[in-house]
């Protein structure tokens, strides 16, 4: 069938709408009409990552949308059925069968290489293949073929444009607060960051209940938000990075014993785990720094540890009608964090929030 996607065409170019022609779900696929698709770093990220000869490709993998065909041996989904779509497992491997897809031994292949397993594309233009399939999904287009275990069933009655970034930005920040550091009420919290994930984070630990949570970052407008969530905000504009370290401790009555970096920006993350308390720990979530510098001497007496989370450490089966739920309670409340573009204006949105104008765009046809 043709559809309209949003292509990039080579490393660091802009996203442009062309019409592609997209296969019929093969075995364990799912055709979904695409309502709307949350915009992430990642997406803007990986169009300068990847090396020439995997464009075109087509990016996107916050999806809501409507089934409207499933392949063969599909029957986790039927035709109809309202879905969140978020990354892609295997559902066979040890992690899989653990309970933790997002360390599925596969997720290199079925997420991130553009092409089907066996090495075929789902799309195509001009008789030349169109790389895709990105999250398992990418849904950035009009309609999306994804993995049957991409799609998450949600009640009708559900925007799914706000449901979008439930897919993944929210599900990491929200994830990593509630599955990886579960922290208690007499716990501290800073959050680096006030962006989509960062956000998240700070509306989860408020949720449930954590007595300190900071939120540390250089808008105005993003530690507002941030304030609304329930996070004490802390603008760091202007301050050496000493006297950040200084004002988290002295927010956190001597040191956070909580942390996590959504910036990727290797001072930052030196200065939370500085900022950290003694046994403290720091999961840094951010995509693009190669490497982090460390205060030996502040690790090692402080029995402090630096670790990292995919998806939060999220089933999405679980999490993603777990927040959900928490949405409908109106403990956690993330929609006014969305701002709806017209897939034609794409190229606005992502310039929009590199500028921080906006903290979670969704992209609507």
């Amino acid at each position: 069938m043709q559809t309209t996607v949003a292509v990039v065409n080579g490393p660091g170019q802009d996203f442009e709408l062309v019409d592609v022609e997209l296969d019929e779900p093969r075995e364990g696929e799912v055709l979904v009409r695409i309502v709307a698709t949350g915009l992430c770093h990642t997406d803007i990220t990986m169009r300068s990552f990847l090396p020439a000869e995997m464009f075109p490709n087509v990016f996107g993998h916050e999806g809501t949308g409507v089934v409207e065909q499933v392949g063969p041996g599909v029957t986790s989904v039927s035709p109809g059925d309202h879905v969140v779509l978020s990354f892609r497992s295997c559902q066979a491997c040890a992690a899989c069968h653990a309970g933790n897809p997002a360390y599925c031994e596969q997720t290199l292949l079925l997420n991130y290489m553009g092409m089907r397993i066996d090495g075929s594309t789902t799309m195509s233009r001009g008789g030349a293949p169109v790389f895709g399939s990105f999250f398992g999904q990418s849904s950035f287009g009009r309609h999306a073929l994804v993995g049957a275990e991409c799609c998450v069933v949600v009640d009708p009655a559900h925007d799914l444009t706000r449901l979008a970034p439930f897919g993944c930005g929210y599900q990491t920040g929200v994830g990593t607060v509630l599955n990886v550091l579960q922290p208690r009420e007499a716990d501290s919290l800073v959050v680096y960051g006030a962006g989509a994930v960062g956000l998240a984070a700070v509306a989860a630990a408020a949720a449930t209940g954590v007595g300190t949570v900071v939120a540390v970052d250089l808008q105005a407008a993003r530690l507002a938000e941030a304030q609304q969530l329930g996070a004490t905000g802390l603008d760091a504009s202007g301050l050496e990075p000493e006297a950040v370290v200084q004002a988290v401790r002295d927010l956190t009555g001597g040191g956070a014993s909580y942390a996590i970096d959504t910036t990727a920006v290797p001072s930052v993350v030196k200065q939370g785990m500085q900022a950290l308390g003694s046994r403290g720990t720091l999961v840094a979530l951010g995509l693009g720094a190669e490497e982090y510098p460390i205060d030996a001497t502040d690790l090692l007496q402080g029995g402090k540890r630096l670790m990292s989370s995919l998806e939060g450490d999220s089933d999405p089966q679980v999490m993603v009608p777990r927040m959900i739920g928490m949405r409908a309670e109106g403990v956690l409340d993330l929609d006014p964090l969305v701002t709806t573009y017209d897939f034609a204006d794409i190229n606005t949105a992502v310039a929009d929030v590199l500028a921080a104008k906006v903290v979670k765009p969704v992209l609507v046809w």
